[in-house]
């Protein structure tokens, strides 16, 4: 689900710095799962892959990203899920839109990866939570660290904005507790684990082919209150007769329609390193089971 990259892979360094894969990124992120409307996610989905559904749903959400290690330095970054789709044995995410406030991050997500990629802002205010009363559920959860309920927290808005030159364009505004910069020593940050996180990606202007990779993770993660979304109301007339520039407005609105969904679970990544190897083209999958 990422991020960046080189302008040609023959280089030993890229003109933005990024340099050969594998690219590390260290830091920290919230990763929000939720439940999305098939038919939203569809509309990011190429028509020749199938989408993993059930009840007209499938699982999409977002990857929010504060790197202070990586190859385009300190950035932020939020991947927009928009659900999975059949990659047998197994299923690969599908990022709807990235938005990075990062002109190198987003040059290296469009043409190394073929990623949605837009320069955004990514306006914080930090805030204290006053301490609540513990009850037997949270106390309990407390007590093996997935909440901390008996003292002040921190907690941190994000008003996030794509931006094009000078002009902005307001994207959602989002409220994290705890917030995903910065740590707090006293807490538990989780235990250590290892995963991978396979992708599609292409199929867009910056890159029409088909690709796949993973991210391979190591972090400390733990169990968190679900970031608080608040966005427009999406528009949903997908009408293909419409321009080129309505569509693309009209896949920004559902995209935040992604970010909008019912939420199910929030892990936080602290202590992260992200490896992220280079793309691979995907054959023709003209007779692959990812077909309907």
């Amino acid at each position: 689900m990422c991020l960046a990259e080189p302008m040609d892979r023959k280089e030993t360094h890229s003109p933005s710095g990024y340099g050969k894969p594998p690219w590390v990124f260290k830091g920290r992120a919230l990763y929000q799962l939720h439940l999305v409307k098939a038919e939203t996610a569809r509309a990011f989905i190429p028509k020749d892959l199938r989408l993993v559904e059930a009840f007209g749903y499938t699982l999409g959400g977002f990857f929010l990203a504060n790197y202070d290690d990586s190859p385009a330095g300190n950035f932020d970054e939020l991947v927009v899920i928009a659900g999975l789709v059949w990659n047998r044995p197994t299923s690969s995410a599908w990022a709807a839109r990235v938005l990075v406030n990062s002109d190198e991050a987003c040059i290296h997500g469009r043409k190394e990866f073929g990623l949605p990629s837009q320069v955004a802002r990514f306006s914080k205010t930090m805030k204290v939570i006053p301490s609540t009363p513990q009850t037997k559920c949270n106390g309990f959860l407390g007590m093996v660290g997935m909440f901390n309920s008996d003292s002040p927290k921190n907690s941190m808005d994000i008003q996030l904005s794509e931006t094009k030159g000078s002009a902005a364009m307001n994207i959602c505004h989002m409220n994290i507790s705890p917030p995903v910069t910065g740590l707090d020593s006293r807490q538990w940050m989780g235990p250590l684990i290892k995963m991978s996180l396979p992708s599609f990606c292409g199929r867009t202007k910056y890159n029409p082919h088909l690709l796949e990779y993973s991210c391979k993770i190591e972090c400390r993660v733990k169990a968190v209150a679900p970031a608080k979304v608040l966005g427009s109301p999406p528009v949903v007339d997908m009408d293909e007769s419409k321009s080129s520039t309505e569509l693309r407005n009209k896949k920004r609105s559902l995209s935040v329609s992604v970010l909008l969904s019912k939420p199910i679970l929030a892990l936080q990544f602290n202590c992260l390193e992200m490896k992220v190897e280079a793309p691979t083209m995907v054959s023709n999958r003209s007779e692959n089971p990812l077909r309907h």
